[in-house]
């Protein structure tokens, strides 16, 4: 572990430039009060004070190889030595390095990458190509899904976050989500929503289906509560798309690179989408970057036209490099067979805080991606923290993540649902760790129960 050195009064002076001089991501300015980082190594970080934390959040679910890692950091050093940044049209070799890896590592065809800055801008670049691709419009996207905050990516997004900026983009369309635990259809058998299919076959009864060019799904649904889709779901979307000459564009932004203990979570189901969208643990964050990654058949339905995108950081030397060290890591170090075990492990502990409090209604995922959702009644599933709950409503949760906090262990949570997504590199022993704390402040979530 890194020497840990204190220095409380940088770390309030950090805190209070903060609070006037950065305007921080889905915050209210005047209510932000910001952990100042000192350093980070693995699965934890520490501030200023010498107090360090388990990251059972990943940051933002997207440090899956872990804080500091060496053979990451060297790739940015050896990088930046040779070369900092290159524009978008010249070839380099950490990108064009990159571009062959993601070939290999996903799944079937997919096979053309076009680079960004992160997942939001991957996302709009794929609604653009498939309705280059396709000659049509229309985007069939979920309600609970979040895809970004730039124009076209918060517009797909279905939760209360695009209410902002509505007005925004045209032709998108919603469609329910396979979350069983609370099915929008009540979950009859079968279940029209649940087994994919029915549901989006009337959707395209009343859009018609030949003005839809794609159907956008987070293969996963990550922040919106971790809702791991039904066996055969995702074949049945499949298929009709198929159908109907509709593309399929899978959003892994945040369930791929080994976060579910596949390389992605479509390969649980063996479906291949025809774009598949990544950025956060493509490098762990270490240098912004995403890609929208398409199947050549795709490709070769544009080749000979113009594709309007473009980014001046595209595809940067030094985010490449730092992701072609990544991957090559994963496969040298096992990380995705260590998620998928420790996915085991996580099904078990965190079932048995299922027996153990009566405020966990659900407990769903796969890997090292767990939603554990909180309820006053297991009878009637009403939840702990309203659907989009702001202020005292959210106080249940805000009060269990400070305690937990305050023992060290830093939480993801979204209205009633507590996020377990640790790094993927995490120790049985930092996994019982986290565990023992939660389950000492799930008794908060307790006193709620009715």
């Amino acid at each position: 572990m890194a020497t840990i050195q204190t220095n409380p009064n940088l770390g309030a002076e950090i805190v209070a430039d903060a609070k006037e001089y950065v305007l921080y991501s889905w915050s209210v300015p005047s209510q932000i009060n910001p952990i100042p980082v000192a350093g980070a190594e693995g699965r934890y970080f520490w501030d200023y004070d010498g107090k360090r934390y388990l990251d059972f959040a990943s940051q933002l679910v997207n440090v899956n190889i872990g804080h500091q890692h060496p053979k990451i950091i060297a790739a940015i050093k050896e990088q930046a030595d040779q070369l900092c940044t290159i524009g978008p049209p010249m070839a380099n070799e950490s990108r064009s390095r990159l571009g062959r890896l993601l070939a290999e590592v996903t799944p079937g065809d997919l096979s053309v990458s076009f680079f960004t800055n992160g997942g939001a801008e991957a996302n709009e670049n794929a609604v653009k190509l498939a309705r280059l691709a396709t000659g049509r419009h229309k985007i069939i996207a979920r309600y609970r899904s979040y895809h970004g905050a730039t124009h076209a990516a918060v517009t797909l997004t279905g939760d209360p976050r695009r209410w902002a900026v509505e007005p925004a983009m045209p032709g998108v369309v919603r469609m329910f989500d396979p979350y069983t635990y609370r099915c929008p259809a009540g979950h009859p058998d079968p279940c029209p929503v649940c087994t994919g299919a029915p549901h989006l076959e009337e959707i395209l009864e009343y859009e018609g289906a030949h003005t839809v060019a794609a159907v956008m799904l987070e293969t996963i649904t990550g922040t919106n509560g971790i809702i791991v889709p039904p066996d055969g779901y995702l074949q049945s979307i499949r298929e009709v798309c198929d159908r109907h000459g509709i593309l399929l564009i899978l959003d892994e932004v945040m369930a791929g690179f080994g976060r579910t203990g596949r390389w992605f979570a479509c390969d649980h189901w063996d479906v291949v989408p025809d774009i598949i969208t990544v950025a956060k643990g493509i490098n762990s964050g270490y240098v912004p970057i995403g890609a929208m990654i398409a199947r050549g058949e795709v490709i070769d339905r544009v080749r000979d036209r113009f594709f309007p995108g473009g980014l001046t950081y595209a595809g940067h030397p030094l985010a490449c490099a730092s992701a072609v060290a990544s991957i090559e890591a994963f496969r040298e170090e096992g990380v995705v067979e260590n998620a998928a075990a420790m996915g085991d492990w996580f099904h078990e502990a965190l079932g048995g805080l299922r027996e153990r409090h009566p405020s966990i209604g659900d407990v769903r995922g796969k890997g090292c991606f767990w939603g554990i959702e909180l309820v006053k009644s297991r009878e009637t599933k009403e939840m702990l923290v309203p659907y989009n709950g702001s202020g005292e409503a959210a106080a249940p949760v805000a009060r269990l993540a400070k305690a937990a906090l305050e023992q060290g262990l830093y939480l993801m949570t979204h209205w009633n649902v507590i996020m377990v997504v640790p790094p993927l590199t995490i120790t049985r022993e930092e996994a019982e760790e986290g565990v023992a704390i939660l389950d000492e402040a799930l008794s908060i979530a307790d006193e709620y129960v009715t």
